[in-house]
């Protein structure tokens, strides 16, 4: 069977990117080292978990229905909505019992290498800070509350705790190729901003979606976006947008799809054929696409975030 990686890749040290591999140059912190992890996670304080509790609370108002059945079960087995912002001790102990997972304190956006060695070997790194009421609707770093309410949940299915260490691997053949970019475009689309096929329609599973308001009602009942059926090879060709709802979304049938899919694919030959840059736009629909709904782009053409535009 063909996998994301070679089976002698050693994941038990720190990858080396390689001299050439394009990584976001993020500077490290002094009080962290290589690894890139906080000595512990910070004291968050009453106004601080104030913020977590009206975030959850919100959500809550948005999700049912919305949100996928295994990220609602796991926010259930993991008590997330009892107290402030989550103890990381607990939660481990917890993910540990379940999959095996851990959840661990970062500073801030951690480089490419570095994130794919947690994954790879069941860590999953969380911002060690929360917004503040200024930032309460939107935020670009990733936070407390979006990696722990907004990830952490889906960990707690078997399945996709695989793929997500799966995905972790696969980071050590995206630097040989030197395809981050087209790796990225996967988790962008799928962990982050991905939708699932379930018996009552189409629900979320994207923690980019999952963590706040408006995109939730966006991704699922609006005319603007396009939402096309996943195909690995299509995605990794794919532009995405960063700081703005997104103009298409994917969508699998299951989280044992999505592992097949990924698990499976002859990346080797896959990243041969791939050029540097991306060759889809973020709003394309293309002859091999099996569409679901083909969107207007109505939010965009009228100029999206920075024009005010109304999500439509």
């Amino acid at each position: 069977m063909a996998t994301m990686d070679k089976p002698e890749s050693d994941f038990s040290t720190l990858p080396d990117p390689g001299e050439g591999v394009f990584t976001a140059p993020l500077k490290r912190p002094a009080h962290v080292g290589e690894d890139w992890l906080e000595p512990a996670q910070r004291d968050y304080s009453s106004e601080d978990d104030a913020i977590w509790r009206d975030l959850f609370v919100r959500q809550m108002e948005i999700l049912p229905g919305r949100a996928c059945s295994a990220f609602m079960q796991g926010l259930d087995k993991l008590d997330l909505g009892k107290g402030g912002v989550p103890e990381f001790g607990r939660l481990s102990e917890d993910l540990g019992r379940l999959t095996g997972w851990s959840v661990v304190p970062v500073p801030m956006l951690i480089p490419d290498h570095v994130f794919f060695w947690h994954l790879a070997n069941r860590r999953f790194p969380a911002g060690n800070f929360i917004r503040t009421r200024e930032t309460f609707d939107y935020i670009q770093e990733p936070d407390v509350f979006h990696d722990v309410f907004g990830h952490v949940p889906l960990l707690t299915d078997p399945i996709f705790a695989d793929y997500m260490q799966a995905y972790g691997r696969a980071g050590w053949k995206a630097m040989r190729y030197n395809r981050l970019k087209a790796l990225g475009a996967l988790y962008w689309y799928t962990v982050e901003f991905g939708l699932i096929q379930e018996a009552e329609g189409l629900r979320i599973y994207g923690a980019g979606i999952l963590s706040g308001p408006r995109e939730a009602v966006f991704a699922l009942e609006g005319q603007s976006p396009n939402r096309i059926m996943l195909n690995v090879d299509r995605v990794m060709r794919t532009d995405y947008v960063i700081d703005d709802l997104q103009p298409t979304y994917f969508v699998i049938e299951s989280f044992a799809d999505l592992y097949r899919q990924t698990v499976e694919r002859d990346f080797d030959r896959l990243y041969r054929n791939l050029g540097p840059g991306f060759t889809y736009a973020n709003a394309a629909v293309i002859d091999v696409d099996y569409v679901l709904h083909r969107g207007t782009q109505e939010y965009h053409l009228r100029g999206g975030r920075g024009s005010a535009a109304e999500p439509a």
